[in-house]
């Protein structure tokens, strides 16, 4: 019954030119129930002052593979100021792309307005390899639609008539399973060579075919990504890392030539099998937890991505005859500074990785008060989970996780038996006069040292 109803709007509207494909909601599903409260009043809103307004790309895409969306976008034809005027809180954000955000509560609206083609006059703003540089040029909602990347990204779902407009075909494209470019794939590549990372990232998180056509050029303009602000980078890379199929879409990078220079840990995938190994753990492992609806740390995903360099770089620095906790400090700072100039890592997580890396010797020291202080250190289930993935590499022994594990679980008597009494430190002697009397009250109730 839905191919003949999809069939029936078809053939209805496909005598009028430039006029998109409406399609209802017993074809496509999509409740207005289902977006969420934030969007829905910023739509009804800019409606109510003459406004046209939608749901657009990522969220109705998603929606249609019976996803739940992480955001909702609007797109209008109201401009940027006239849409800033609309609401009480909201602000206009952007050079490249002027957007405007709408606060509701806790929610923040993405709302962009129409884009149009660029003409002659706007060749200025884009650089010398064809990536634009500023887009502000606004059109209607046909040339929106053109201008978006993929053609499953250029839906546009209208909650009040519970309708999905399609302009390039990305409902059928959906349906087929199909990640295909708007336009010549050469020119959209260049415009935004981000769109490379994208394509791989949708087709694996999606489960999707790109089309030979959209797959062609990828190897050919991958260097143009090293043109690319190394803040953009990391933000679509995280969405990669972060997407749950993060494994088939490093797999998916090799295969079409874009590892090189964006991470070191890619390079090392190809060249270095223990690298790969553990690399390809710590991204299964990240997947596992977002499917489980499980917490992840991109700081600690990043540290197992960039280790075996530090590890690499601490070697040398040894080698040298640098001492050796020294000289793991000297190697964090020299890969992080190395990956940065690719990929900038806010500090707010290269401060996680160099503190689950510094911790590891650490898990060596098995006696005394050290144990003890290494288990109250607020980064030791993180560092922890890292020693683990060591130990499944077959690169840190397994006894070393196993008993961490069992340490950790243990109660405080069971703690104390399970020190290695070898390793505990002699007791340093007290320098200067010791104090009399006093002192040794705690000795007379029981309170000695013998703890």
């Amino acid at each position: 019954m839905i191919r003949r109803l999809l069939r029936r709007v078809f053939n209805k509207q496909a005598s009028l030119p430039g006029a998109p494909l409406i399609i209802p909601r017993q074809i496509h599903g999509i409740k207005k129930q289902q977006i969420s409260p934030g969007a829905l009043r910023t739509i009804i809103t800019l409606k109510e002052k003459g406004f046209a307004a939608f749901v657009v790309g990522g969220a109705v895409r998603d929606l249609l593979f019976g996803l739940a969306p992480k955001d909702f976008d609007v797109a209008t034809d109201a401009t940027p100021d006239q849409v800033r005027a609309a609401f009480r809180r909201a602000h206009i954000i952007g050079r490249r792309f002027r957007l405007v955000h709408v606060m509701h509560g806790n929610e923040t609206v993405e709302v962009s307005t129409f884009r149009g083609p660029h003409s002659e006059t706007q060749v200025a703003q884009q650089d010398a390899h064809g990536r634009i540089l500023r887009d502000n040029v606004f059109g209607d909602q046909q040339q929106d639609a053109e201008r978006r990347d993929f053609s499953i990204n250029a839906l546009f779902y209208d909650p009040t008539t519970e309708e999905v407009m399609d302009y390039q075909g990305g409902f059928a494209d959906l349906k087929a399973r199909r990640l295909r470019i708007i336009g010549d794939a050469e020119s959209r590549y260049r415009e935004d060579p981000v769109r490379m990372l994208r394509a791989v990232r949708l087709a694996a998180k999606l489960g999707m075919d790109i089309e030979p056509a959209t797959r062609t050029s990828i190897p050919k303009l991958a260097p143009l990504l090293q043109n690319v602000p190394a803040s953009r980078l990391f933000e679509e890379m995280l969405k990669l890392l972060l997407s749950g199929h993060a494994v088939e879409s490093v797999k998916a990078l090799l295969a079409n030539g874009l590892h090189h220079g964006l991470f070191p840990m890619l390079d090392i995938i190809v060249e270095k099998p223990l690298g790969q190994g553990f690399v390809m753990l710590a991204l299964k492992n990240t997947d596992e937890r977002i499917r489980q609806d499980k917490p992840v740390s991109p700081g600690f995903l990043f540290a197992a991505m960039l280790w075996h360099e530090v590890l690499a770089a601490w070697k040398n620095l040894e080698n040298r005859g640098v001492h050796s906790i020294q000289a793991l400090h000297q190697a964090m700072d020299q890969v992080i500074r190395m990956q940065a100039e690719r990929l900038a890592i806010p500090k707010r997580f290269s401060a996680i990785m160099k503190e689950i890396w510094s911790l590891q010797p650490r898990f060596l020291n098995r006696s005394g008060k050290r144990a003890f202080r290494l288990l109250e250190h607020p980064r030791f289930r993180a560092a922890y989970d890292f020693l683990l993935l060591r130990c499944d590499n077959a690169e840190a022994e397994a006894e070393l996780g196993n008993w961490w594990t069992a340490f950790q679980n243990a109660d405080p008597e069971q703690r104390r038996s399970m020190l290695h009494a070898d390793e505990t430190p002699r007791r340093r002697r007290r320098r200067g006069r010791r104090k009399p009397a006093l002192s040794n009250v705690a000795g007379d109730h029981g309170g000695g040292t013998a703890s």
